[in-house]
C-alpha cells in the first residue's frame, strides 16, 4: 500500500533509446568486421573467370572436372563462361568451387563506412526538406543567414540520423 500523497515512479529509458543504441552498436560492429576487408587487396579476377584459371592451373581438363561434377563437358563450359561474363548463380559458383576444393568468399566491402553512408545519405535528405522553406524564406525577404542555415541543416540531419533509418531511403 503506497501512501497518500505520494507517487511512485519506475524510471526507465524509453524503448525506442535503447533500439537507438542497439542499432548504433550494430552499425559500429559492422563498420569494424568490414574494415578488416578494405585492407586486404583483392586481386582482379582472371578475364576466363576464376574456376577455368584454377582448373587450367590444376591441370584439369574441362572433361574431367565435368565428370567430377556429375554434368557434361558442355554444362561445365556453359558455367565457366556464365562466371566470366558475371552471369553465374552463387549456387553453381560454391558447386564449382567444392569440385575444385576450393573455398568460396563472399563479401560487399562498402566503398565508405556505413556510418559515412548514413550520415551522406541524412544530409543529402535534411537539404532536400530544407530546400523550399529556405527559397519560401527568401521570397518574403526572411532569409536566413549562413550560420543559421548550417545550424538548422545540422539539427535536421541529427534528427534523421536519430529518427527511423528507413526516412533516410
Amino acid at each position: 500500500m503506497k501512501p497518500k500523497g505520494y507517487t511512485v515512479r519506475i524510471l526507465m529509458k524509453p524503448v525506442s533509446i535503447m533500439k537507438n543504441r542497439f542499432r548504433d552498436l550494430q552499425l559500429q560492429q559492422m563498420d569494424e568486421e568490414l574494415a578488416v576487408w578494405k585492407r586486404v587487396p583483392i586481386p582482379s579476377r582472371p578475364q576466363a573467370g576464376w574456376v577455368r584459371a584454377i582448373r587450367e592451373s590444376l591441370g584439369m581438363s574441362a572433361v574431367a572436372f565435368a565428370r567430377r561434377l556429375g554434368m557434361t563437358h558442355a554444362g561445365v563450359r556453359k558455367l565457366e563462361l556464365s562466371e566470366a561474363d558475371d552471369a553465374i548463380t552463387l549456387a553453381s559458383l560454391r558447386k564449382l568451387a567444392a569440385a575444385l576444393d576450393c573455398e568460396l568468399h563472399y563479401e560487399l566491402v562498402p566503398r565508405t563506412s556505413l556510418a559515412q553512408q548514413i550520415r551522406g545519405q541524412a544530409e543529402k535528405v535534411a537539404r532536400k526538406r530544407l530546400k523550399p522553406i529556405a527559397h519560401s524564406m527568401a521570397l518574403e525577404d526572411q532569409a536566413v543567414s549562413d550560420p543559421m542555415k548550417n545550424l538548422q541543416l545540422e539539427q535536421e540531419v541529427k534528427s534523421l540520423i536519430e529518427g527511423s533509418r528507413r526516412d533516410l531511403w
